[in-house]
């Protein structure tokens, strides 16, 4: 969850033409960076082997992303709105892992990236919302 959104947010801070959105997007993958290093360490703390690369689906969406925006000469609402189709995806996964069976301290760390992935989204759809209105982004 976490890694995709990093690397996402990296596709998408590649392809927007605004320095301010470039900003914004590599603030949130770092962002989703260290909450992947947090998680990774839990995951081994309870014995496990976290995953060192993002999903198959995240790989195709980011594809997607960078296809979309080379067609719209890197139009940044076609950037948000890739963007944010890809933070509602991490919404449903993180809501989809709360589902699950968990000790009490991986369940709040989990509560707590979900809040900060629909923060994202709920951001990342602003921003787009503005964009459709002309508006500057940020």
């Amino acid at each position: 969850m976490s890694r995709d959104g990093a690397n996402g947010f990296r596709t998408c801070m590649d392809d927007a033409d605004d320095e301010a959105l470039k900003t914004y997007f590599q603030n949130r993958a770092q962002s989703c960076e260290e909450a992947v290093r947090i998680l990774s360490a839990e995951v081994r703390r309870y014995g496990g082997d976290p995953e060192t690369s993002g999903s198959a689906a995240g790989a195709l969406h980011r594809t997607w992303v960078d296809l979309k925006t080379a067609l719209t000469s890197q139009d940044n609402l076609a950037v948000l709105e890739e963007c944010e189709r890809g933070e509602a995806a991490a919404v449903v996964a993180y809501e989809n892992a709360l589902r699950e069976e968990m000790p009490g301290d991986l369940r709040a760390l989990l509560d707590q990236q979900y809040e900060g992935a629909k923060r994202n989204h709920d951001r990342v759809r602003q921003l787009r919302d503005q964009a459709r209105h002309g508006v500057k982004a940020i």
